[in-house]
């Protein structure tokens, strides 16, 4: 299973002081040295962390491939066909959140979606939806005519945290999660079943998939056992590890975990 880095967060880091401080491309050979097989990074609406300048500069410097995360939205679009990465994720975005909360609402009636799909294969950039892992979402990305799906694990993740963490405790809790350990534990059963059912129809459908949200260093051993995803895009935990251990460290801590 390959590991994809995303790097917004040292962005994020980055743009908390208005400053070129950590130098985002610096990660670039970092992850590659590390062992990362992909660098991600999500170009937002409202410009948030990563910058315009940012994604021309991953995409002249990295020597591995650049999945760029984005809105439909027709500007965004214009930029990625223009830009040309290896790969476009497109995600639903609301200006009001903290990070992206649930897969992207797809339908073969979205005109929006299904214009930026064809500008970016006219583009010769291949196309991931993040989708939440439901069969209709699966069966109609496949009839939209995409390569890839990523499959939104912040469901997953947010009842393992509830359930084997202090979360309930935090001002971070997930409050629909506020239940019984024993109902939480059927609940996650439940949605990482989910996930390998959904991973096995979109492989014999013929879509390649990747997962990511809110997998870190405890979490991510069960979906990694999912042998039909192919990719994991992972950036908070691993920037947040990179804090005490370095990124490098980080990088390979993860990569041991994902590798088995």
């Amino acid at each position: 299973m390959d590991l994809g880095v995303n790097i917004d967060h040292i962005a994020v880091l980055r743009e908390a002081r208005m400053v070129n401080n950590p130098n985002f491309i610096d990660a670039l050979s970092i992850c590659e040295r590390a062992g990362a097989k992909q660098i991600t990074i999500h170009l937002r609406e409202d410009r948030r962390h990563v910058q315009d300048k940012d994604v021309v500069d991953v995409l002249a410097h990295s020597v591995l491939p650049v999945n760029l995360e984005c809105a439909i939205e027709p500007t965004i679009i214009d930029i990625v066909c223009n830009l040309k990465p290896h790969r476009a994720t497109l995600v639903p975005e609301k200006r009001e959140e903290v990070t992206t909360e649930g897969g992207l609402a797809i339908s073969t009636d979205n005109t929006r979606l299904i214009d930026a799909i064809e500008k970016l294969h006219d583009s010769e950039v291949d196309v991931s939806l993040f989708i939440d892992p439901t069969v209709e979402a699966v069966e109609t990305s496949k009839e939209l005519g995409v390569e890839w799906i990523e499959l939104h694990t912040g469901r997953y993740s947010n009842l393992y945290g509830m359930l084997y963490s202090n979360l309930p405790h935090t001002k971070h809790a997930v409050k629909e999660f506020d239940l019984s350990r024993k109902e939480l534990k059927e609940q996650l059963d439940k949605e990482l079943e989910q996930l390998k059912e959904i991973s096995v129809l979109a492989k014999e459908l013929g879509l390649k998939v990747a997962a990511g949200h809110g997998l870190n260093y405890q979490n991510v051993k069960d979906i990694v056992e999912i042998e039909q995803i192919e990719e994991l895009n992972i950036g908070q935990s691993i920037v947040a590890r990179s804090i005490f251990s370095g990124l490098y460290k980080a990088i390979i801590d993860m990569k041991e975990l994902v590798n088995g």
